[in-house]
């Protein structure tokens, strides 16, 4: 099999993990999910950097959506012309996802998404959608975006008060504008502070509590990127 055969074959092996999540999270609700619970006996506090509990990801959510494919959708706002994050190259060739999601029987809320998506240095931008920029050059594009889950991904701020949603993608998109390891290991500690800030959980790709094992394989997956992908050495011309 050929590198460009191996490469398609991993493009399609992605996509059919996140259209995986697309169905756990579209599945209908069951009657009175989505209530806030202000007290819950037994609950287990998120710690930053922690392990999540297996099993505690979010409420299935109809409606729910490939965070990519969502953004395709015509935003409502002016604010979705913005070229702050927006992507230099349409063209991708890897994705790695992480999801914030809810707790059993309750929800994420528009406002406090914004707040926990500002205190953990993400910026408002392009398709309205939360992005991180490199620092001092942010017309490099995202290192990486988050997204709403529902259709149609977005996050309109002129009807955030109202938001609900049961979860919300963090996608990195490769090539980005620094290493892919690199673009990692500032995607992995910003989904786990918002996890704090929502009291909500960090999921994989696959809709799976994220544990140590797993960050592990995708550091090792991202580092093998990069080396893949690094500019070869310059080779001097020999001597006569």
């Amino acid at each position: 099999m050929s590198d460009t055969d191996l490469l398609r074959l991993s493009i399609l092996v992605a996509g059919l993990l996140l259209i995986a999540a697309i169905y756990f999270f579209g599945r209908p609700r069951k009657p009175g999910q989505g209530r806030r619970v202000e007290e819950e006996r037994g609950r287990v506090e998120p710690v930053l950097g922690a392990t999540p509990e297996a099993g505690s990801g979010p409420a299935p959510e109809e409606g729910a959506v490939q965070p990519e494919l969502a953004l395709d959708a015509p935003a409502a706002s002016a604010t979705a012309t913005s070229e702050l994050g927006k992507r230099r190259e349409e063209s991708f060739e890897k994705i790695v996802t992480l999801y914030v999601a809810a707790r059993a029987g309750q929800v994420l809320r528009g406002p406090d998404i914004v707040v926990a998506a500002e205190k953990a240095g993400l910026v408002y931008g392009h398709m309205q959608i939360f992005h991180r920029l490199v620092d001092g050059h942010p017309d490099r594009g995202p290192v990486f975006s988050v997204a709403n889950i529902r259709k149609p991904g977005g996050f309109d701020m002129a009807t955030i008060q109202e938001l609900e949603t049961p979860a919300v993608a963090f996608f990195l998109t490769l090539p980005a504008p620094i290493p892919a390891l690199d673009a990692w290991e500032k995607m992995l500690p910003t989904a786990q502070r918002m996890a704090e800030l929502l009291d909500g959980v960090v999921l994989d790709e696959s809709r799976n509590a994220l544990g140590r094992q797993r960050i592990a394989h995708i550091r090792e997956e991202l580092r093998a990127w990069d080396r893949q992908h690094e500019a070869p050495p310059l080779t001097k011309p020999p001597r006569w």
